[in-house]
C-alpha cells in the first residue's frame, strides 16, 4: 500500500513539474550567493498536521455543540501552538544564504562530495534543516551564523557534472508543517576517467631520454645546501655547519628511470573508453612513482612533466575527450 502511495505521489509531482511551472520554478541554474526570500518559500501540512487539523475541527464542533468553554479554550490553545510552529519553521528558512559551493575532482564511479557554505543572514538559530538531493536527505543546522554542509552525489561517467537542483526543507519544530524551497546553484565538478582495474604494468619500454637523477637518501653524497625548515636532523653536516657558522645539510642522489612516453596510438585494438581508462591508470601510476610522463593524444601532447598540475592537465584532457 505504501509503495502505491509513493508511486502516486511521484506521478503527481511529475505532473506538477510539467503543468505548474509557477509552483516548481527555479529549474535554471542560479548565480551565487542565493538568498531565500519569502517568495521562494512553500508551505503544506504534513500527514500528522492534517490529522491534527481534523482532530481540532472535531473538537471545535463538539465544544460548540455542548457549549463547553474549557474544550473551546483547549482547541484554540492547540491551534495557536500549531500556528506558532508554522511561523517558527517559516522563519527558519527565511533569509538563509547559500554563499559558496565547492568540490574536488574524483574518478568516475566515485562519489562527488559537494561542500555548501551557508550563512544564517541574522542572529536566528536555524534547526531541523534538510537538504534533499535525488532520494537522499542530509540534515544540518546553523547555530553560529555559519555552517558547512557536505552532500554526496554518485558518478557514473567522466566529464563535467553539474550540481542538480536541491530541495531545502524543514519540519521543525513539531512536524505538523513542511516548509521548503528550491535551489539550483551554478556549480560543476570535473570527473576524471575511471582507472582501469588490473591494468597492464606501466610501459617502461616506452621510456625516452637519458636517465635522470632524483634527490633522496642514498649512499652517494651529491652536495651540501643550507638547512631548510623540515629537513631531518640526521642529514645535517655538523662538522661543516660548525665551519661555516650556520646549519647545512647533505644532499643525496639515486638514479631513476627516464621519462615515460604514453602514446594514444600504442593502444590499438581497444575502444576509446578502454584507451582512456588505461591511459588514466598509467598517468596516475607514473605520478606515484615520481616519473615524468608525456601524454600524446590525437589533438595535443602534454609533457614531459610531473607533479599535481601535470597530472590534473592530463586527466582533464582524457576526461573531456569525445
Amino acid at each position: 500500500m505504501r509503495t502505491r502511495l509513493q508511486a502516486t505521489r511521484r506521478r503527481i509531482t511529475a505532473w506538477a513539474e510539467n503543468r505548474l511551472p509557477a509552483l516548481t520554478r527555479l529549474r535554471a541554474e542560479e548565480e551565487l550567493p542565493i538568498i531565500i526570500h519569502r517568495r521562494r518559500l512553500y508551505v503544506l501540512p504534513t500527514r500528522y498536521g492534517l490529522f491534527l487539523s481534523a482532530l481540532l475541527f472535531g473538537m471545535l464542533l463538539g465544544a460548540l455543540n455542548y457549549n463547553n468553554n474549557p474544550a473551546l479554550m483547549l482547541t484554540f490553545l492547540i491551534a495557536s501552538i500549531m500556528h506558532t510552529a508554522l511561523l517558527t519553521g517559516w522563519l527558519s528558512l527565511l533569509g538563509l544564504q547559500l554563499e559558496s559551493v565547492s568540490a574536488e575532482s574524483v574518478h568516475a564511479g566515485e562519489s562527488i562530495r559537494w561542500r555548501l557554505q551557508w550563512r544564517s543572514g541574522g542572529e536566528r538559530t536555524r534547526r531541523g534543516l534538510r537538504l534533499r538531493l535525488d532520494a537522499r536527505e542530509f540534515p544540518f543546522e546553523i547555530l553560529d551564523n555559519r555552517a558547512q554542509v557536505e552532500i554526496v552525489q554518485n558518478t557514473h561517467h567522466r566529464g563535467w557534472h553539474s550540481l542538480p537542483r536541491l530541495g531545502l526543507s524543514t519540519r521543525h519544530p513539531l512536524g505538523v508543517f513542511r516548509i521548503w524551497s528550491w535551489l539550483h546553484p551554478a556549480a560543476r565538478c570535473l570527473v576524471y576517467p575511471a582507472l582501469e582495474q588490473n591494468a597492464p604494468p606501466l610501459p617502461l619500454d616506452g621510456v625516452i631520454g637519458p636517465p635522470r637523477r632524483q634527490r633522496g637518501p642514498s649512499e652517494d653524497v651529491h652536495g651540501l645546501r643550507d638547512y631548510q625548515l623540515g629537513d631531518p636532523w640526521r642529514l645535517i653536516a655538523w662538522k661543516r655547519s660548525a665551519q661555516v657558522g650556520h646549519a647545512v645539510v647533505r644532499e643525496y642522489e639515486t638514479p631513476t628511470l627516464g621519462d615515460v612516453h604514453l602514446r594514444w596510438s600504442q593502444l590499438y585494438g581497444l575502444s576509446n573508453e578502454q584507451r582512456i581508462s588505461r591511459m588514466a591508470r598509467w598517468i596516475v601510476d607514473a605520478e606515484r612513482r615520481s616519473l615524468r610522463s608525456t601524454l600524446e593524444l590525437p589533438h595535443l601532447t602534454l609533457g614531459p612533466a610531473r607533479g599535481p598540475a601535470h597530472l590534473h592537465a592530463c586527466l582533464r584532457e582524457l576526461a573531456l575527450m569525445p
